[in-house]
């Protein structure tokens, strides 16, 4: 039996790690640091202080928060 393929963000995971050479935990700790900030705040912290893609960004943002139960 196959293990069903990941969906959503997190199917960004790997390819996050690969190109920019961080963990994800790494990442998700960068965003809870910066709590309250929204959504749209992060992505834009991720993308200008990291050159992030908007792509990438976003996935990371938005798992955290959905992980926190702050979407």
């Amino acid at each position: 039996m196959t293990e069903a393929p990941i969906k959503g963000p997190a199917s960004y995971f790997p390819s996050i790690e690969k190109k920019y050479g961080r963990p994800i935990s790494e990442w998700k700790a960068e965003v809870r640091a910066l709590y309250p900030a929204k959504h749209m705040e992060l992505v834009t912290l991720l993308k200008d202080e990291h050159d992030m893609g908007h792509g990438h960004a976003n996935a990371i943002v938005a798992h955290t928060l959905a992980e926190d139960g702050l979407k």
